[in-house]
């Protein structure tokens, strides 16, 4: 029997700055120049975000002059966003922290030893015998990769109960200095926020009503390490994300979706339902145009992005938690692409 999602929580950091706040705010350091300043100003307004939010106000974030300030902001503010959504998806379905046997957690912007899941599963009261994947570098993946492993691993242990958890805090990965087309694109698109994901094998009696995982497909593409990642040097995580990823979307995306849809015995217009990773106007309109979509197919992902911008690997999941209510026998496809480059696609059915 297929693992079931039961529930989907999200979280989001208190402080909120529209696009132009957030513009405003960053100019006078990171685009000194009459020059520099009209090309950041150009690539915020295209953007087609409202409004982000942040774990600081707009105003404290040059203060921060290290990698070792964000990290330590990042350990700070992560762990309490976090926990806000996994307890409250846990109270949603009656489960107890205690109930808990596998945790995925995934972050790409901050780091630690041991990860922050080590500090939430003290802060939720989760078992000692926890099976725990912390999980860096899968980036705007993240959230889809881990729906799929987790997936997995209900099959070979129908009566469990696992978790799939996201941070990101990418407003404190900014680089002052970093005049480069990439941290301009990435100060324009790039938000705070947090996801919760429960779900349950085939055999756990709450297995009975949910979002059955039906299939996934992971894709990694050769020689395009360059395309989307981090640099990571002496000021901390370093934006790089290369012109190619829409065109490379739009030439591949198409062909795995069918791999994926034709070992189920389906096609794209079974598909009632699709979940896209909100990473930016280009990477939204290369994905619709490779499957030839029509606007109002990924207007969930279109609302989350311009509300709160691109959360990295919790993105999906809010677009998901967004589309979480819906008919019965309703069949979604939830994807997303990441470094690597990466893909990773999921298949679900109402139940």
């Amino acid at each position: 029997m297929s693992a079931v999602i039961i529930q989907v929580k999200t979280s989001l950091p208190e402080h909120v700055h529209s696009q132009s706040e957030v513009t405003a705010a960053l100019v006078p350091r990171l685009a000194p120049t009459d020059g520099t300043r009209a090309v950041l100003e150009r690539l915020h307004s295209n953007s087609k975000i409202e409004q982000r939010h942040f774990v600081l106000p707009i105003s404290e974030y040059t203060d921060i002059d290290s990698f070792t300030r964000a990290n330590t902001l990042f350990a700070q503010h992560a762990l309490s966003l976090v926990e806000d959504c996994t307890r409250r998806a846990l109270d949603e379905t009656g489960l107890n922290a205690d109930e808990v046997d596998h945790l995925f957690f995934t972050t790409v912007t901050g780091v630690g030893a041991p990860a922050l899941d080590v500090l939430l599963a003290a802060r939720m009261g989760f078992r000692s015998d926890l099976k725990r994947i912390p999980s860096f570098g899968l980036g705007c993946a993240g959230g889809a990769a881990g729906i799929a492993r987790v997936a997995d691993y209900l099959l070979g242990n129908p009566k469990a109960v696992a978790l799939v958890v996201s941070v990101e805090l990418c407003s404190l990965t900014i680089q002052w200095e970093d005049r480069s087309m990439a941290n301009y694109v990435g100060t324009g698109i790039f938000g705070d926020g947090a996801a919760a994901v429960v779900m349950v094998g085939g055999q756990h009696p709450k297995a009975m009503n949910g979002i059955s995982v039906k299939g996934s497909r992971s894709t990694l593409y050769s020689d395009t390490e360059s395309l989307i990642g981090w640099k990571v040097g002496g000021s901390g995580l370093s934006l790089m994300l290369e012109a190619g990823v829409p065109e490379m979307i739009i030439e591949n995306f198409a062909a795995e979706v069918d791999v994926l849809l034709g070992q189920q015995g389906l096609s794209r217009n079974d598909i009632d339902v699709w979940i896209a990773h909100p990473g930016g106007p280009k990477i939204l309109e290369a994905f619709a145009s490779s499957l030839d979509l029509a606007d109002s197919d990924l207007s969930a992902s279109w609302d989350v992005m311009a509300r709160a911008g691109n959360m990295s690997s919790a993105a999906v999941l809010h677009v998901l938690s967004d589309l979480s209510e819906q008919p019965s026998a309703t069949i979604g496809l939830l994807f997303a692409v990441g470094p690597g480059v990466s893909l990773e696609l999921v298949l679900l059915e109402w139940t």
